[in-house]
This record gives C-alpha cells, structure tokens and sequence, in this order.
C-alpha cells in the first residue's frame, strides 16, 4: 500500500509543468487531459525549482519540456482504440517481467513513407528534436506472451512478427482495448516512442519480406548465431537484423525465443563484432598511429588505433547535466576493456561498449589489418536525453569514415587528444588500461638489436 502511494505521488501531475505548457505554442494548440502530463520527480527537488527555465541540472535545454512539445503535438492524432497507419515497420518486444512480457507492434496514425522512424542507420546529422519528434507518433500496442511460448499465443503475435521480417512500411490497423495513453517520464528510455494499450486485434496489409531474412526464418536447422553472421556478410542492416532477431525469428527450431528489443540490440552487435575480430586477428598490424573524430549530438569521440596485436577498450566521460550524470558536480568517467582474447563477461557499460566495437572492427576487416584500439567518448551537457546505443554505432562508423590523423609515435597522439578533449589527458590515461600497457609495458621487440651494457 504504501510503495503504491509513493509511485503515485511520484508520478502525479507536476503544476509546474501544466503552468508551462499552457502558456507555450505547444499548449495552446492543443487540447489534451492534463493526467497525461507526468513527470519523474527527481529526489533533489531541482525539476520543481527549476520549472524547465534556470537549468539548474546543467543540461542546455530541459528534456521534460522536448518529450512534452512532441508528446503533445501527436495527443490529437491518438484520440480512437483504432489506430491505422503505416508501420516503419517496427516492433517491440518489453523486458519487464521477463520471461512474460509485452510484445507488440509500434504503428504511427499516418501512412506516408514512415521508413526512417525505426532505421538508425539513416538518423546521423539529424537532430534530437527531429529524432523525439517521429519516435512520439508510434503508437506502441501491447500482448502478454511468454517468451518461449510466443508460437501459441496465436494471430496477435504471428502478425507481429510478420511485421518485423517486412522490408518495407506495412498498412497496419491496430485495434486496441482503450485509447492510447502515455506518460511523460524523465528516465532512462533508449528510444522515445509515443503512448501505448493493450491489443484487442491486429490487422497487417501484405508484408514483402526481405528474401535473405525470409531463408534465414524458414532454416530451422540453422543456428541463431550463424543466421546473423551470414545476413550481415549479405548486406542486411544492422537494424533489420536487430528486429528480427528479437521476435525469435532465427535458430533451432525447439530454442526460438521472443527477445527484449534492448537485449537483441546489443546481442546482435555482440555476435557481428566477435566474429569480424576473429577475422582481423589473422591480418598485419597497421603500420602508423591514428586518430579517428567524429562530433554529433554534443558527443564527442577520438578514436586512437596503436600498431599492435588486436585489443579493445572503450571509456565515456559524462559532464555534470549529461543523461548518466545529471546532477553530479565532476565528470563521471567508466569503461571497459579486452585484449586479444576477447571477453568473458559482459561489459559493465553496456551496449555501448559492443557498439563501439563493431563500428571499429568493420573497418580493420575492411582494410584487412589489425590493431590496439581505444574509443574515448566526452558527453556533454547539450546530450540531453538518451536515444538510443545506435548513437554510439553511428558516431563511430562516421568516425571510421573520415580520413584519420597519423602520428608516427604514441606521445604524438595523446598531444593530439589532449588538444581535442577538455578533460585533462592525464584523467584519460589513468582510467585506460590500454594507453597505460603501451606506455610503460615493454616489449621483446623494444630489446632485439641493442647491445647489451659492459
């Protein structure tokens, strides 16, 4: 009774924000039932003292005020329990309670070329209000399903995966139970997406699937893991593989199972960056040090490759006001690392970390070399919500595509970083268990050719 009391309490319409927004364009364009204008309350009191205007958590612009702008604007599109529109497509698979959880498809109440909504890879150079602004139009529809038993939950979840193999957008008609509500929380979402209800029926128009996908589904002799190596080694996105991955649609056929759309992104580029590094492991070293730069959404990341024998690390630095820092007074630094062996255990930052990895491996595969690599990424306060670990994969495959700096020693880099980052270098250096190895680790090779002392 009393943890009920809290959550209401914390999830209660904030005045604060009701004041702000019927007195902004937003508000007063639209009409809206005020019980959908919620906020998390954070412990500090900062949000109410703050009302969205003196940004006293440090962030540039206040996310409350960016989800309920767009949030809003689409209330007047969500105003039925029939929602007909023109899925991405895109579905998605909850991971809360697991292994019962809430499956269901993402469908906005528009048909046009709806494409973009859930493609990352095209999201690059776009801005987060663009980005807020088509993920608050899909309308996110609800069934209960065990995750291993998803073959008997019947036509709901048949469509739903249908709809994840579709290359293409899909006339979709969702009828739900009640009208679509949501709630605007300041937390830790991965990608934004609009209101939501549980599944009364489900109708999808004819899906052309991609024919790759499609063989990899039919195979069900074929394992998970090899069905993914051979789609991307076929060109399939990322994404694409990510989406049908997580509705179970590869493996043997007695282990399929539904997989949490958080878990299945970074599952997938987990299994695409271990396999590309077996194979740059049997390539020559680079010849040179680089530094590889890419800057997007207040991010920023150096990506420094030593000639040497393949390892891997990567370490974030969020500012005071950033999403995983935002009411700390000094930068919050972490990371993970591997050497040549590769990991055993699961990297304590998460998603990122195997992101990262695969945007680097892709291109030494490409370039058929191998080399020590370290990704330095600052968070700055202009990130102001998180959308999504495709962030940290596409800042770093632009990062690959630009033409890198070249040094010709190791302190040439780190001046170079140093230059480039506001952290101090030494911060950087004593977090990093790999620029540590390379400056005060010897090696054979440091001996061979000197004669020894008389």
């Amino acid at each position: 009774m009393g943890s009920s009391r809290q959550l209401a309490d914390k999830r209660s319409p904030n005045v604060w924000l009701l004041d702000i927004l019927k007195n902004s364009n937003t508000g007063s364009e639209v009409k809206y039932d005020e019980s959908l204008v919620v906020s998390e309350v954070s412990k500090s009191g900062l949000c109410v003292a703050c009302k969205g205007s003196r940004f006293l958590c440090g962030k540039a612009r206040c996310p409350i005020i960016v989800k309920a702008n767009y949030f809003l604007r689409s209330v007047p599109l969500m105003q039925s329990e029939d929602i007909a529109g023109a899925s991405p497509p895109s579905v998605f698979i909850g991971r809360i309670g697991y292994p019962y959880v809430y499956a269901g498809p993402l469908v906005p109440p528009i048909q046009e070329d709806t494409s973009v909504y859930d493609l990352p890879e095209f999201w690059f150079g776009k801005t987060i209000d663009e980005i807020v602004s088509f993920r608050s139009m899909l309308v996110r529809g609800k069934h209960r399903v065990h995750v291993r038993r998803f073959e008997e939950c019947g036509k709901i979840i048949e469509k739903t995966r249908e709809l994840a193999l579709a290359v293409t957008p899909v006339d979709v008609e969702l009828i739900l139970k009640k009208k679509p509500r949501g709630f605007l929380l300041l937390d830790d979402e991965v990608q934004p997406f609009g209101p939501s209800a549980p599944i009364r029926d489900l109708l999808v128009g004819n899906a052309r699937w991609n024919h790759h996908i499609e063989k990899a589904y039919s195979d069900t002799d074929l394992r998970a893991v090899l069905a993914v190596q051979e789609l991307y080694t076929k060109g399939v996105l990322v994404t694409k593989i990510q989406r049908a991955f997580s509705v179970g649609a590869f493996g043997l056929k007695n282990n399929r199972r539904l997989v949490p759309t958080r878990w299945s992104i970074t599952a997938v580029d987990s299994i695409l960056s271990k396999n590309l590094m077996e194979t740059l492991k049997t390539f020559p070293e680079i010849n040179e040090y680089r530094v590889y730069e890419s800057r997007y959404l207040d991010n920023i990341f150096e990506v420094i490759m030593i000639p040497s024998a393949w390892s891997y690390e990567a370490i974030e630095a969020w500012y005071p006001g950033t999403v995983w820092n935002p009411s700390g007074r000094n930068v919050v630094m972490f990371g993970d690392w591997e050497d040549h062996e590769g990991r055993t255990t699961y990297a304590e930052m998460g998603g990122c970390y195997y992101a990262a990895r695969l945007a680097v491996c892709e291109l030494l595969v490409k370039e058929r070399r191998q080399a020590t690599v370290i990704v330095l990424r600052e968070a700055h306060p202009g990130y102001i919500m998180p959308v999504g670990v495709w962030q940290v994969r596409e800042n770093v495959r632009n990062a690959m595509r630009q033409k890198p700096f070249l040094f010709n020693t190791l302190d040439e880099v780190l001046k170079f970083i140093a230059s480039r980052f506001q952290i101090p270098l030494q911060q950087w250096m004593m977090r990093s268990e790999l620029l540590k190895s390379a400056l005060f680790q010897k090696k054979i090779t440091d001996f061979i050719g000197k004669k020894p002392h008389p």
